[in-house]
């Protein structure tokens, strides 16, 4: 796995890899749309979580038979796997990370065992002021399955903007729900420095995952140096809190509702 290098800390990881980067300038695409977009969107996650997999979760060594072990009963396969006895919960934070959550709460069946696979929802929504800033977020329900002791509670959510979603949510889990989880992990295909710096500062222990990191209303200095080099000099949301290059409000595009 390639990595973006930067200043951001060890826990952040900017995948770097031209085909995704490709397929996610796509979706950013003012003609791109549906159902184009979330055909996009699985391809990306798809690809994200399978990263994730292999460098974050136990493995365990295995031997199996194949089809070939009846005539050939000393012959085996063996290998390296993620273990079995891993426990995983993927989190929706409705709505740009419904579909996303869905991603990959589908294919973590298919490397671990699919009793310790789990779904969460949380239903939240910007809270903003009256010049559009975000203020907060509000969470206007739940539903939590259970405990995460020993479990990856993993955050699908395409935008790390402000940050002030990610930073609830974890909250709520280390303050209301039994554990204590074994990692807590953030998918997102755009991240801002502000998020990063937010997000990083609230909780050290968080695992960070993007494709890119938007900044695009930094200073010439911070844009000519190495991502996190400047920080301070580093902005990558507007004055309506939306990212800057980024592709536009995911919730909206990916759902079709533009409120």
């Amino acid at each position: 796995m390639r990595k973006l290098e930067h200043h951001y800390g060890p826990q952040v990881n900017i995948l770097k890899n031209s085909f995704l980067e490709g397929v996610l300038a796509r979706l950013c695409s003012p003609e791109t749309n549906q159902p184009e977009i979330n055909r996009l969107v699985e391809m990306l996650y798809t690809h994200m979580i399978t990263e994730v997999l292999d460098k974050e979760f136990p493995k365990e060594q295995y031997t199996i038979p194949t089809r070939m072990t009846e005539m050939h009963p000393e012959q085996k396969l063996t290998g390296e796997r993620v273990s079995l006895k891993e426990s995983a919960v993927t989190v929706n934070l409705a709505r740009a990370g419904t579909f996303p959550s869905h991603i990959c709460y589908q294919f973590l069946h298919y490397a671990l065992n699919p009793i310790q696979v789990r779904q969460d929802h949380i239903f939240a929504s910007r809270v903003t002021f009256e010049n559009h800033k975000v203020k907060g977020t509000d969470f206007g329900g739940l539903k939590v399955g259970g405990g995460v002791e020993t479990a990856h509670v993993i955050f699908p959510d395409p935008m790390g903007a402000t940050g002030n979603t990610l930073v609830a949510a974890v909250d709520y889990y280390k303050n209301n729900i039994q554990g204590p989880a074994k990692k807590y992990l953030a998918l997102h295909l755009i991240v801002t420095p502000e998020y990063i710096k937010k997000v990083t500062t609230a909780h050290p222990d968080l695992v960070i995952y993007a494709l890119r990191v938007d900044r695009g209303l930094s200073s010439a200095r911070a844009l000519a140096s190495a991502p996190g080099k400047y920080w301070d000099e580093e902005r990558g949301l507007n004055d309506r809190h939306y990212i800057v290059p980024g592709g536009g409000g995911f919730g909206e595009i990916m759902n079709n509702s533009f409120i």
